[in-house]
């Protein structure tokens, strides 16, 4: 998390909904969590895309106690996107504010019924993409997320580039393709975030989603700070 300038990650969440980390996973971690996506009984439940509309490819959610590098990530990263998303609260002029620490937020989630994790690893092979969408699963929605590329672009793949689009009233959507590195993330908008105008500040709707892979396979792993019903 050191080697992360947050300066640079908020400047860059406010002017355009998105920004990298820089790789902060070793190769040996991004392969060792590649390698575990066949390893079931970390999982609470797969989702082939297809066969629901989101796409193709396929996805598997961790299952509680998460693997001690996911639990990591999601508690080191929650306190430094919480400063952001309550700076957005502040500019929306929204009196909610969210906890300092990812455990207190977790209370919130789980007494609101929302329990079940929602980390994620996703595994993406030729032809396969992945539709625009919110990643929402209840009432209570953090307003940021991580995904983390485990696989090297060039080297296990081509194509399946990170896309995430900007719905502003009234306007045409803006388009932002983000080139990540092996262990490398991008922390982006969930749903909304705020934007300054010239009458004020408004919100402009944001959704996120994979371009077809040409080539190879390709694996990521998403932290969702909040759980799901």
């Amino acid at each position: 998390m050191a080697k992360i300038d947050w300066e640079r990650v908020a400047q860059e969440l406010d002017e355009r909904g998105c920004a990298t980390t820089g790789v902060v996973l070793e190769r040996g971690i991004c392969d060792e969590l590649a390698r575990g996506y066949g390893n079931d009984a970390q999982f609470r439940s797969k989702v082939v895309m297809a066969r629901h509309g989101f796409g193709r490819g396929e996805y598997k959610y961790f299952a509680y106690p998460l693997p001690e590098i996911v639990q990591r990530l999601r508690t080191e990263l929650y306190p430094r996107c919480a400063a952001v998303a309550n700076g957005w609260q502040e500019k929306l002029g929204l009196d909610k504010r969210f906890p300092r620490e990812h455990g207190e937020y977790l209370k919130l989630c789980h007494a609101a019924g929302q329990t079940q994790p929602t980390p994620l690893l996703l595994k993406y092979g030729a032809d396969d993409y992945n539709c625009l969408h919110r990643d929402l699963y209840g009432d209570l929605v953090f307003p940021l997320q991580v995904a983390f590329l485990l696989s090297t672009p060039g080297e296990n793949f081509t194509g399946g580039e990170f896309v995430l689009t900007e719905q502003r009233p009234r306007m045409q959507s803006r388009v932002e393709v983000v080139p990540l590195r092996q262990g490398e993330g991008v922390i982006f908008a969930v749903n909304e975030r705020p934007v300054r105008g010239t009458k004020g500040v408004y919100r402009v709707g944001m959704r996120h989603g994979v371009s077809r892979l040409r080539s190879g396979q390709r694996f990521t792993m998403g932290i969702i700070f909040h759980d799901a019903l």
